[in-house]
């Protein structure tokens, strides 16, 4: 096939071109960099059947030649970006997903939207099933994001019902992994960088809310098994393996060996006491469920963050 990737220089989509690209796929990489980095994408730039267009999906995109699928990634992801980046994230939810899904509709392709857990807001059921419809805050501080994904839901939807698009939906949970940015604000990077650093571990709350942590090499599987497929979702694609925060920052203490201290700071506005995804339908329709358990896929991370000078990835303001 040749993709289009939308957000592909960013941390899961530039390991879903690589994925692609391994595959025999032709990839268009579509990103404007807000908080996407070429470094991401090095390896593959200059190589046959890759692409790399720096432009922001929010004021259109056109991608010239055949169009097989459309994977629309593009969007700020973790707080720090999205509380920095507010109408930009609102208008690459409504807006970019109406460009992207444009597209998809002109060339007759597959649409996958990257959605988000963060759709189920600080969710009343649980674990978090897709007939779930959330409990989210419109108004507050999170909702540029949240509402930014809902939205980005039923625009998709609507492309299918009123035009026909081809389109499948999956809502991720917590992903880690190597090219996290290591200011981004998420916890793993987070708890990582702190760590590694011997500077204290930031712990929001009283640490008993809970996340579930999926390595970023079983969420492209997921998402390339959603592409491949005629699923319109949505799906879940994250890690039923539900932690606490305060076990993730002891694992992460542990690993890497570190004695710094944890300073305890208030929980933010809205944000979610418990997270944890029920996959049996991506199990049941489209074969998938994680296979890289925390303490591997954090070793790896962990590995990476030493290895791999974390100064090449221009630091964000730090948040949660």
């Amino acid at each position: 096939m040749r993709v289009v990737v939308t957000g592909g220089a960013g941390f899961v989509g530039s390991h879903l071109c690589e994925t692609l690209m391994a595959r025999g796929d032709e990839v268009v990489c579509v990103d404007n960099l807000s908080t996407g980095a070429l470094v991401n994408i090095a390896a593959l730039r200059g190589r046959p059947g890759f692409m790399f267009v720096h432009a922001d999906v929010s004021d259109g995109v056109d991608v010239q030649g055949p169009v097989d699928a459309v994977a629309h990634l593009a969007s700020p992801a973790s707080p720090a970006d999205y509380l920095r980046l507010p109408l930009q994230t609102l208008a690459v939810g409504s807006r970019g997903s109406e460009h992207a899904l444009e597209l998809a509709r002109r060339h007759e392709a597959r649409f996958v939207l990257a959605s988000t857990s963060e759709v189920y807001g600080d969710p009343l059921a649980h674990p978090q099933r897709e007939d779930y419809w959330g409990h989210v805050n419109p108004i507050g501080p999170r909702s540029v994001y949240d509402e930014a994904k809902r939205y980005a839901e039923a625009v998709t939807v609507a492309y299918a019902r009123h035009h026909g698009v081809n389109t499948g939906i999956v809502r991720i949970f917590n992903t880690y992994g190597p090219r996290l940015r290591p200011h981004d604000g998420r916890v793993v990077s987070s708890f990582i960088r702190q760590a590694l650093t011997g500077e204290p571990l930031t712990l929001y709350g009283d640490g008993t809310q809970t996340r579930s942590f999926c390595f970023v090499d079983d969420l492209v599987g997921g998402i390339v098994a959603m592409l491949d497929s005629r699923e319109p979702g949505p799906v879940n694609l994250g890690n039923p393996d539900e932690r606490t925060v305060t076990e993730l920052a002891e694992l992460v203490l542990r690993m890497t060996g570190s004695d710094s201290p944890v300073d305890r700071l208030p929980l933010p506005a809205d944000d979610p006491v418990r997270r944890c995804p029920d996959v049996t339908r991506a199990l049941q329709r489209l074969g998938w469920k994680p296979r890289i358990d925390l303490e591997e896929g954090l070793r790896t991370t962990v590995n990476w963050f030493r290895s791999c000078a974390a100064e090449q990835v221009p630091a964000a303001a730090e948040a949660r």
